[in-house]
Order: structure tokens, then sequence, then C-alpha cells
């Protein structure tokens, strides 16, 4: 089956409910988690899961992906809007709305301009670190909650650090005790049996125990009433200025949605062997946001954890997705009243235990091991992101991958394949020699030649590290006593050139015929072959062969 709910088979029905099943009793405690830490009423998780997920899963290229408000996007609400209203009002919860309407136009925007293709500039260190910081913070405000310690709307991590410090003296033990409880029952209970719904066995039992022991009379914090009914699809009310004040946060929200809901989306189809468009799945991220935006909810994007969570279960549709919209209806309709008696340290134990993995501790040692450099671009997003703020730490991540792909662009792979000198001199024969070129490993001695392959497009980036390595193998081989009279370009792996690279090579060919030193070029493609020319870096009189050996071969017969 093709389009919508693609892969479904009605031999899959039975595996698709259960997992459908197993969806609703992970997503719904979490959702109203997140809910609060975006400082938005727990209606605001819910009808996530309603409207913004049907138009998601009958729209989506991916079968997998479960889309939904995540721990990232619920803190960059919070510490984006947290400035400019108060959390909980009426004008915070519209603004949350416009966001989430800006966020969907420019990934609808993104998907008509087929800029899929963006997602893969902000690499796995950035990631790491945006998320991580975020998840940091996400996690001192339940730690808060979970203590039954009071912490102030909108502070940044450092004011509520000292907030939780402060206020230790002041925690509710019996929020403490219910949280140590559902922490408990939820990290142990993983690990005795990982498919059996524990954060809904939390809820259930920590209401339940708040209930029989009157918690809430010691001070224990309850979601309380959860208003009943439909959502109400309605546009945000909100002046030219205000809009544009939230440009910001939803680009940095469309950012994070993008990337990491392509990411998720790629790996899976490759897993599970099914195609994906990157440009489809941008235009369902906008049509899900958009709907979230017009129907009281936030910002949704994918989520890691209930993806991997459906796809340990068996599912391999989006049948899961449109059931949980179907049960979640049913609750907001009947149910509610089931909701209010929730203890707080109960979801904040679950929102916890469900961030913890982003702080990506795991990631940061492996980078460490890995690469200095890029632990330090993940370190430094992680740092930004905790200690200013989740904007500039999304901007820092765009600027870090700017830089990192500029210092990549600029030193190219550059590949001396063969250097001035006697023939006997070499380590292997002449045509064993030759074979090396071709295949491109290895160094050979070859009387006057200098083959040098470059393996990037050349453009302005690289333009002059490339003309550079030219010329100090030909100061080195003139140093050495055997002068170049032959230089073999192999641009094999040329597939550009730009103007800035065109000017500069007519420098290094001044330069080259102010030595004698004649020059070719070598396995030229054949796509790339008339910007060379057109831009004057082969000129009509410069030989090109087909391959290394034939260069060598004519050389020496010269």
């Amino acid at each position: 089956m093709t389009g919508v709910l693609a892969g479904f088979e009605l031999r899959n029905l039975g595996s698709e409910l259960l997992a459908g099943i197993t969806l609703v009793t992970i997503a719904i405690p979490l959702n109203i988690g997140y809910a609060q830490i975006a400082g938005l009423p727990p209606t605001a998780g819910l009808y996530a899961l309603i409207v913004p997920t049907v138009v998601y899963a009958l729209t989506v290229s991916s079968r997998q992906v479960v889309v939904s408000p995540d721990a990232a996007a619920a803190a960059l609400v919070a510490s984006s809007l947290g400035g400019l209203a108060a959390a909980g009002s009426d004008a915070y919860l519209t603004m949350a709305l416009a966001q989430a309407i800006i966020c969907g136009a420019v990934l609808l925007l993104m998907a008509v301009c087929r800029l899929g293709f963006l997602a893969n500039f902000l690499s796995e260190p950035i990631l790491v670190g945006f998320v991580g910081g975020l998840a940091l913070d996400i996690l001192v405000s339940q730690a808060a909650k979970m203590l039954g310690i009071h912490l102030e709307s909108g502070e940044e991590f450092v004011g509520k650090l000292i907030g939780l410090i402060g206020g230790l003296v002041e925690a509710n033990p019996w929020s403490a005790l219910i949280s140590a409880l559902s922490l408990g029952v939820i990290v142990l209970g993983r690990r005795l049996s990982p498919l059996v719904p524990w954060a809904l066995i939390v809820l259930v039992g920590a209401t339940a125990a708040v209930a029989v022991a009157g918690a809430e009379e010691a001070g224990v914090a309850v979601l309380g009433e959860v208003p009943a009914g439909l959502p109400v699809l309605t546009l945000p009310t909100l002046g030219l200025h205000e809009w544009l004040l939230l440009i910001p946060s939803a680009l940095a929200l469309t950012a994070v949605i993008s990337v990491e809901g392509l990411l998720v989306s790629r790996s899976y189809a490759e897993r599970r062997g099914y195609p994906v468009d990157a440009d489809r799945d941008l235009a369902a991220y906008g049509l899900a946001n958009v709907a979230a935006g017009l129907s009281g909810s936030f910002s949704v994007g994918s989520s890691t954890s209930r993806t991997a969570a459906m796809d340990q279960a068996g599912s391999r549709t989006q049948l899961p997705s449109l059931l949980l919209a179907a049960v979640t209806l049913i609750l907001l309709l009947f149910g509610t009243g089931l909701l209010e008696s929730i203890p707080s340290p109960a979801i904040g134990a679950i929102v916890a235990v469900a961030v913890a993995p982003l702080l990506g501790l795991r990631k940061l040692r492996r980078l460490w091991r890995l690469d200095r450099f890029e632990f330090a671009v993940a370190a430094v997003c992680f740092l930004v992101t905790v200690l200013v703020g989740s904007i500039p730490g999304i901007i820092v991540a765009f600027v870090l991958a700017l830089i990192n792909l500029a210092r990549r662009a600029a030193h190219p792979a550059i590949d001396v394949l063969a250097v001035p000198g006697e023939a006997g001199a070499a380590p292997v024969s002449p045509d064993a020699d030759s074979e090396r070129l071709i295949a491109g490993s290895g160094t050979v001695s070859a009387p006057g030649v200098l083959v040098i392959r470059l393996a990037a497009p050349l453009f302005f980036a690289n333009a002059e590290e490339f003309m550079r390595t030219i010329r100090r193998s030909v100061d080195a081989a003139a140093e050495s006593g055997e002068p170049v009279r032959h230089l073999v370009l192999d641009l094999e792996a040329v597939t550009d050139v730009d103007v800035t690279a065109a000017d500069g090579f007519a420098r290094l060919r001044e330069w080259l015929d102010a030595r004698q030193i004649e020059i070719g070029f070598s396995r030229v493609r054949t796509g790339a072959l008339p910007r060379l020319r057109r831009f004057g870096v082969i000129a009509e009189p410069d030989r090109v062969y087909a391959s290394n050996r034939e260069a060598l071969r004519h050389t020496r017969e010269r």
C-alpha cells in the first residue's frame, strides 16, 4: 500500500493496534508533562495528539516517525516566550499558538522550495550540544517540581538553579517521596520489562496514593482541573509587532524540528527498507504545526523516544498515531476528571526519565574520544544554550556549522601522486606505478613529473590551498635537485569551478610558465570539462589525458 498508511496490510492489523495502545500509554502522560514544561495548560499537550497527529499521519512519507511536542520544543517555547508574557496567561497561550503557525509556515515554504537538504547542515555534535543544553534546563525545572519547590516562570538556567538550591530547605517531603518512588518504578521496571507502560502505572498508582493518603492537603501539587471538550479551531489574534517578535524563536523551532525529524525519518527508512521524501516530510511537519496553532496546541516535531517504542513494538505504519488521536479524543470528551488528581511530582519524574538521555553524555564521551574539535563544537553549543539561552544557542549552532563547513572546505584532500625523480628510485616498476596512480594510492617517482589530485570542487574556499600545495611541491622538487618539467593535475574528483578559483589558477599558470613547467590534466570529468574550459582553467593548448598512466607514458616519451 502506498501513500496514506503506506505499508499497512490486514495481516498486520493486530500488531499495529497493540503498538497503538502502547503509544497511548506513553504519549498522554508525556504530553501533559511537556505542556507544563512549555508553561501551557495540560490541554495544550493533549490537543497536540488529535488534529496535528492526524494531519501528520495522513501526509508524511515516513511510515514510523511519531509527531508530537517533545522536550526540546517545549523548552524552546518556554525560554522564548517567558520574556514576552507570563506563563499560563491567555497572552502566553496565544503567542504559543502563533509561534506554531509561523513555524509551520516556514516548514511549508522549505518544502515548496525543496530545501530538505538543508537539514544536513547541522551536524551531530551541534545537535548533541544544543539538545543537551535544553535537557539540562528541563531537568532543573523537573527536579524543583519533584521536590515541591516553586520556581519563578521565565527564569533562565542560572536563576532556576539558584532557586532550586535555595529552596531545598523548603522541599516538601511527600513530594520528594512520590518522586523517588516514581523514579524507582520507572527505571527498575524498564530494566525488568521494557514493553510494560510503567509511566502509566506510575500515574495511576501515584494518583491513587495521593487520594488515599490525603497528600494534596500536605502540600503535594496536583494537575488540577482539565477542561473537557474538543479543541476549537481558532486563529490567534496578535498585533503585527508581536507576530514579528515570534519569528526568531519560530525559526529556531523550525531548525530543530526539520533537522531532527528528517534525520530520524531517514534513519528508520534505511533500517526498515522503505523510501522517504524529505520535502514531503517537511510539508507534513508544516501542516501539523499549522494545525497545532489553530487547534490550541504548540509546536510539534518528531518524537525519537516514541518512534523507537513503536519500532520496538513492531509497528511499520502510521496507524498507531491515528489510534492515539481517537483515544485522546475520547479522553477529552469523557475522562478529563481522571486527570485532575495526578500529582505533579509523578509527572516530573516521568518527564525527567524521558529527558535524561537527551543530555547526550555517552555521545559527548564518544566525541571526546574520536575528535576533540567536534567535542569542542558540542561543548560550546551546550554551554551557550544553558548559560545564555535557547535562541542564542541555535544561532551559535548555525554559526559553528558554517565555520565547520568552511574549515573542511578550505582544507580539502590534496594527494601528491607522483614526484620528480629517477624512475629506478621508485619502489615498484613504472607499469606498477601507473596502476597505483590509476587506483589513486601511493606516491611514485617519475622523471621530471609531478602529479597532484584535488579531491573536491575547485572554488574560492580551497583554491589558495590547492595553489599553495602545488607551489610547495614544485619548490621542494627543485631543492632536491629533481626539478619539475611536467605538472599533471588529476581532476577526477573536481566537479565544479568558480570565478575566484579560475582567477587564482591563471596566476598559478603564469608562475609555472616563468619556470618553464608544462601543465596537463588527467581524468577530467566529462560534465566538468566545458565549464573548466569556459573559465580558462584548461586552455586549448593543454593536453588532457584519459588516465594517469597515459600522462606518465606521454611525459616519459618526451
